[in-house]
């Protein structure tokens, strides 16, 4: 008799284990909530790096001619 009831807390703990939880969101989703929140400051940060990276081309290519 111990037996079965050392075996059943094993199952009823395994039952409770595999009982399925909400799954965390996305680092994609958090970072897009993040964007929607911060709406400013991301278009400003993506502007910045876009001109950044014009630049450094641009000016690549004017040393390597």
């Amino acid at each position: 008799m111990a037996e079965n009831s050392v075996t059943e807390s094993i199952q009823a703990s395994d039952k409770a284990k595999s009982i399925p939880q909400e799954p965390q969101p996305s680092y994609v989703k958090l970072a897009m909530r993040n964007m929607v929140r911060k709406g400013g400051k991301s278009l400003f940060h993506f502007g910045l790096t876009a001109f950044g990276l014009m630049g450094l081309l641009v000016g690549l290519s004017y040393l390597t001619r």
